[in-house]
């Protein structure tokens, strides 16, 4: 990869650093890898450079590596991503774990919104069940203890416990989850910037 040349030396220093940041955040990657990644970012900020209306060098360089982002964490899935396919190609133990690793933390964080969200959807079904069908839905309980959240055909042996109070209940859990929910995405997002 050719480095960018600039007549300001702040704006290089800055360039510089990107790279390098860029750089480390990817050794773990094949060389191969490293090269087209390094090109790519390096092709944008060209690009960035030959499409701005800035009028130095170094604010245009500021908002290109600002609006590329963090390369420690634009590259995380990148990242991921190539070294799973490494480790299939190759079938060699070191890359395999390091696939392992990069991709179960998405996974477990995705799994979480994915849960979080279907608890969501089951609450808000729920309201409207107990809305339409106000005598089979709700919180029940037999001679046995729990019986079922939902729908629930009417037996004697069964008693709701939440009755009329089901619906604001489910309505509130809705709410607490889609305000739980946007506040772990906002934190996951700042983490990421």
């Amino acid at each position: 990869m050719k480095a960018l040349e600039f007549e300001n030396q702040l704006a290089k220093n800055i360039y510089d650093n990107y790279i390098k940041r860029i750089s480390k955040t990817i050794t773990i990657l094949s060389n191969e890898d490293k090269k087209e990644i390094l090109m790519e970012f390096n092709s944008h900020i060209y690009e960035g450079l030959q499409n701005t209306n800035r009028k130095t060098e170094l604010e245009s360089v500021l908002k290109i590596t600002q609006d590329l982002g963090n390369p420690e964490e634009v590259l995380k899935p990148l990242i991921a991503d190539k070294k799973l396919k490494q480790a299939t190609r190759t079938f060699n133990p070191k890359h395999i774990i390091q696939a392992i690793l990069l991709n179960i933390k998405n996974g477990v964080v995705y799994s979480v919104f994915a849960g979080l969200y279907l608890c969501l959807f089951v609450f808000g079904i729920l309201l409207l069940l107990k809305i339409i069908y106000p005598n089979e839905a709700g919180l029940f309980y037999d001679d046995q203890g729990f019986a079922v959240l939902g729908l629930y055909g009417s037996s004697e042996n069964t008693t709701d416990i939440l009755g009329d109070w089901f619906i604001p209940m489910a309505l509130f859990s809705s709410v607490a989850l889609y305000i739980i929910i946007t506040l772990l995405l906002k934190t996951t997002r700042k983490k990421k910037a």
